[in-house]
């Protein structure tokens, strides 16, 4: 068992998405895919290690969805820098990489999709009994 889950101070939105990183973002960057996050950090698989290191510094570029129950399709684009916590095999040829952000995002991604799952079912529930 994982003993980062203890300390956890909120739940994590399990979401794959692309993710760019770099030492910043005028240097080369290098795709890796998002596992999941967090306000103080994020997960991502990668295949190459050996150019990464505990408490590397790093640029991170991703985007998530704005959570909003009109526009389920909307996203924003989102860049922090932060430090890698932990560097983890997979067994599948990648790396789990764990990087903690310098500056918290402002929102809570798991608590804003729940949000706006039960917005989106509550508008589905309304629009169904309006259609009757």
């Amino acid at each position: 068992m994982d003993n980062n889950v203890h300390k956890r101070h909120e739940q994590r939105l399990l979401h794959r998405c692309l993710v760019w990183f770099g030492a910043d973002v005028t240097q080369a960057l290098f795709p890796g895919l998002m596992e999941d996050i967090s306000s103080g950090g994020l997960a991502f698989t990668y295949a190459e290690p050996g150019r990464l290191h505990v408490e590397q510094r790093l640029t991170v570029r991703f985007s998530l969805p704005r959570f909003d129950a009109e526009n389920r399709q909307a996203v924003v684009g989102i860049t922090r820098t932060g430090r890698i916590r932990s560097i983890t095999a997979t067994g599948e040829g990648t790396y789990r990489i764990g990087l903690q952000f310098d500056m918290p995002l402002s929102f809570k991604p798991a608590e804003e999709a729940a949000r706006a799952d039960v917005c989106h079912a509550a508008a589905l529930m309304s629009s169904d009994r309006q259609d009757r």
